[in-house]
């Protein structure tokens, strides 16, 4: 009988320990980003990499001159205390501000598909570039390759895009719009993942997903919890809920990764 128990509190670990070991945390708007440091900063970048995260999730926008550089805002204020718009300035101009927080510098995509290559971890691209610019969308898969990232990379995307991008790199969807795309005569559960809030999912989603191989994102993002009253009593409960369903993949704010361990 004790030996039985034993065997089956070690299954129960193993089972815990390999579950662990299958979520892929994808850490938003690049790298560990808090009260010490810049967004899609190279010392974000760095915590990442070193805390385990396997993904970084970041901001794709496009300078005067045409140079691919990551920053969430259309704007430089609220790190660089600049109040002008990426799209207005050229990247000399860009590259030498300085975070008013920890010093970083601003940094091109490639800098950080260069960073994720080196230390093993994928990428997730959020396209912040309006309109179709097919010569300069034509730099990203581009990139990617270059780099050994396009076969694992997602994107999220635009409307406008969304047509050029399909195919080339994995986009994110709805529900809805995945089976709409079903529809396709070239169709195929590869090119997209569903991407979506724990408030938009539901069991039966992620199951739909399961049995159309279509890979699970969920995002827990300080953004969506804006109106909440328990920011993270609501985190942990997502959390929870969405591991409960067995969603593995989680594009996350570094504050509520503890609910996760």
């Amino acid at each position: 009988m004790l030996k039985s128990a034993f065997a089956l509190l070690f299954a129960l670990a193993a089972h815990q320990a390999n579950a662990q070991k299958q979520l892929v945390l994808i850490a938003h708007r690049g790298g560990i980003v808090d009260s010490s440091y810049t967004e899609n900063g190279m010392a974000a970048l760095r915590k990442a990499a070193t805390a385990g995260y396997k993904m970084i999730e970041t901001d794709v926008r496009v300078t005067k001159d045409g140079v691919l550089i990551v920053n969430h805002d259309a704007d430089l204020k609220r790190y660089y205390g600049l109040d002008k718009k990426v799209a207005d300035l050229k990247w000399q101009e860009i590259r030498k501000l300085k975070s008013k927080l920890d010093g970083s510098t601003p940094l091109r995509l490639e800098d950080v598909l260069h960073f994720c290559h080196e230390n093993h971890m994928s990428v997730m691209l959020d396209n912040k570039i309006p309109g179709l610019d097919t010569t300069l969308f034509n730099q990203i898969p581009a990139l990617l390759a270059r780099y050994h990232l396009l076969d694992t990379a997602f994107m999220i995307g635009t409307d406008e895009s969304t047509e050029f991008f399909t195919g080339k790199i994995k986009l994110s969807c709805s529900r809805r719009q995945l089976e709409e795309n079903m529809h396709n005569p070239d169709y195929n559960a590869a090119h997209y993942y569903l991407f979506e809030r724990p408030s938009k999912l539901s069991q039966e989603d992620i199951e739909w997903a399961g049995n159309h191989q279509i890979a699970v994102v969920a995002a827990i993002n300080k953004y969506h919890y804006r109106q909440s009253a328990d920011m993270l009593k609501d985190a942990a409960s997502d959390c929870r809920r969405m591991l409960d369903w067995g969603v593995q993949n989680f594009q996350i704010d570094s504050e509520f990764r503890k609910f996760l361990e």
